[in-house]
């Protein structure tokens, strides 16, 4: 089955969830500023978030150890 591209963009956005939280918890344990750490996790996830969907389309395209239906 081909993942369509709102799907795609649905995990992509679930896993930044996630991230997001990981990404501030570190921040925060190495400045100790609640500001920074949001930031930080903030930025990170808006540019991430692109970069991983930008992957997975570009791998919905690649038929290297697909399984044919």
């Amino acid at each position: 089955m081909v993942d369509r591209k709102r799907r795609s963009l649905l995990k992509a956005i679930s896993w930044r969830v996630v991230a997001v939280f990981i990404t501030f918890f570190v921040s925060f344990i190495i400045t100790k500023e609640i500001l920074i750490a949001t930031t930080i996790g903030l930025t990170d996830s808006f540019i991430k978030i692109f970069a991983y969907y930008s992957h997975e389309r570009v791998w919905e395209r690649i038929n290297i150890w697909r399984i044919k239906d």
